[in-house]
């Protein structure tokens, strides 16, 4: 398998569900910021009291720093990569090909069906697979805004490696 179709397969997630991944992105990024800071931890506000009071005995002592700092940066890379699909989930919605032009030129060709949001095609392995192309970030290529009505034979061109990034080709449409 090539690695750059790999990339872009992990890539064409957020960017076939813009819609989806706009709200899922935005409204976790806040959260996962938050917790990547040092004093998110459970118990840091209780501990602060307790140190503040005087409380705090020895054996009460913070344990787990190391435990802790991981968790922090495994949020803050989450956080990151929320704000990544973020601004692939804008950019697909506003009719950026984010990963469409790649797929079209390296994509494998084949017939397909539509079926209101869904595709239907087979790979030539003999898989058959029904993939969904969203509405709001419709799976055609170059032509984004070319209408194709349900039940129609249509060309789809997928990556061989991994089927699910495809792209209806809007040049090869019946008209």
């Amino acid at each position: 398998m090539n690695p750059l179709d790999t990339l872009i397969w992990l890539v064409n997630f957020p960017a076939s569900r813009g819609y989806a991944m706009v709200f899922i992105a935005g409204f976790s990024i806040l959260g996962l910021f938050a917790m990547s800071l040092s004093g998110a931890t459970p118990d840091a506000a209780l501990r602060r009291i307790r140190e503040r009071e005087g409380l705090l005995r020895p054996e009460d002592a913070p344990r787990g720093v190391i435990g802790r700092s991981v968790l922090r940066y495994v949020f803050r890379v989450l956080a990151v990569l929320m704000l990544a699909n973020l601004a692939i989930g804008i950019l697909s919605l506003t009719g950026v090909p984010v990963t469409r032009a790649y797929i079209h030129e390296h994509g494998q060709p084949t017939t397909a069906t539509r079926d209101g949001d869904w595709v239907t095609f087979t790979t030539s392995t003999g898989v058959e697979y029904t993939l969904e192309s969203d509405f709001f970030t419709p799976a055609v290529y170059p032509d984004r805004d070319a209408f194709i009505s349900s039940g129609d034979q249509v060309v789809v061109r997928y990556l061989p490696g991994h089927p699910q990034a495809f792209v209806i080709d809007s040049t090869q449409t019946p008209r």
